[in-house]
């Protein structure tokens, strides 16, 4: 049953445990990015600078190893009006049919989750409906400084809106930090409606006005109903398939000190061209719109077939991609290329890799 943790697939949040940290820890954070842990967004406007990481903090006897973890390193204890901090996970619509919004049987959904900070307060979750512009909030508790606990929130069903039903961005999951007065000085709309700026976040404490706060959370469970069930824990595998949907980074290392595979092979294209053909390991939710790389142009290279040296390339990868959601085609330039000749990608620094992004 789902009180023993059973019936799988009901949890509607990705990586809700925190395991997958494909992108790596971030320091100095104070512009909006998907740092930390996988499909989580911190989303941010001028309040504080913050380090992001996945955190092996966690709820004792629960089943789980990581977290992810804000810390406010530079505070501000005097938001403007427009400013705000919200962690936030968005999903697609084609995910969402079975909460049949915008219907007379439109479901209600509970989210459950572990959270632990060292500032108490009141502070608000916000389900936004990118579609149609409407949105509900609830808050919460925290109730003791640095204690993990354990909290659940149900919202009801919206007869107004439906999602629509394909792969682009339908709802977001937004746990709000901090706010100045545009988005907390009216009344917490704890219905759905419009999306009024003002009702928001009404009330909500601000966790960067005190340098080094921290925020934890983990155990993320969105799910239909009107009770919450235990955490769906899934296998790592299953977690990071899901994932891949929406990022994925390749940097295979090959032995002790050897260069790092970037690429499932290389291509020589006439005599200054080579093509990285990469293999996506699912189908990406859009083409990806852009390659994110390490280091420089002289990192990078081939390893030819038959060949003892390596052709070094002259400029960093670009992205040329394609309509394939399985492949993606990076360019390199370099000198000395051999037409039609096949090999390795690779690069020759510690941690060197390519990624490919189609987040929401």
């Amino acid at each position: 049953s789902a009180d023993a943790g059973g019936l799988t697939g009901r949890n509607l949040i990705i990586n809700g445990a925190m395991t997958v940290n494909q992108r790596g820890d971030s320091t100095s954070k104070t512009a909006t990015g998907y740092y930390g842990p996988d499909r989580f967004q911190w989303i941010i406007s001028n309040l504080g600078t913050w380090s992001i990481s996945q955190s092996t903090t966690v709820p004792s006897g629960k089943g789980f190893g990581y977290s992810y973890k804000l810390e406010a390193t530079t505070a501000d204890a005097s938001p403007a009006a427009g400013d705000f901090a919200i962690l936030s996970q968005k999903m697609e619509g084609q995910n969402l049919q079975l909460l049949k919004k915008g219907t007379s049987d439109a479901e209600s959904v509970t989210l459950s989750f572990w959270a632990r900070s060292s500032k108490t307060g009141t502070f608000v979750i916000e389900l936004y409906d990118t579609d149609n512009t409407r949105s509900i909030s609830k808050s919460y508790s925290i109730s003791s400084t640095d204690t993990w606990e354990y909290k659940t929130i149900t919202f009801a069903g919206d007869t107004t809106g439906a999602f629509t039903n394909d792969a682009n961005e339908s709802l977001q999951v937004n746990w709000w930090l901090g706010a100045g007065s545009t988005y907390s000085s009216g009344t917490l709309n704890t219905s759905w409606g419009s999306r009024t700026n003002a009702d928001i976040a009404a009330g909500v404490a601000n966790l960067a006005d005190t340098a080094n706060a921290t925020f934890y959370i983990t155990g993320v469970q969105l799910e239909v109903g009107d009770t919450a069930t235990p955490f769906e824990h899934e296998s790592y595998d299953t977690t990071i398939q899901k994932c891949y949907r929406y990022y994925y980074k390749t940097n295979l290392d090959i032995g002790t000190n050897s260069p790092y595979i970037i690429g499932s092979y290389a291509l020589g294209v006439g005599a200054t061209l080579i093509w990285c053909i990469t293999d996506y390991p699912v189908p990406m939710r859009i083409r990806p719109t852009a390659l994110e790389q390490s280091g420089t142009a002289s990192d990078y290279g081939v390893l030819r077939v038959g060949v003892s040296t390596a052709v070094t390339c002259s400029a960093v990868p670009t992205y040329t991609g394609g309509t394939n959601l399985k492949r993606g085609i990076s360019q390199f330039t370099a000198s000395g290329v051999t037409n039609g000749a096949a090999g390795l990608p690779m690069n020759n620094t510690t941690n060197g890799y390519l990624a490919w992004s189609a987040e929401l």
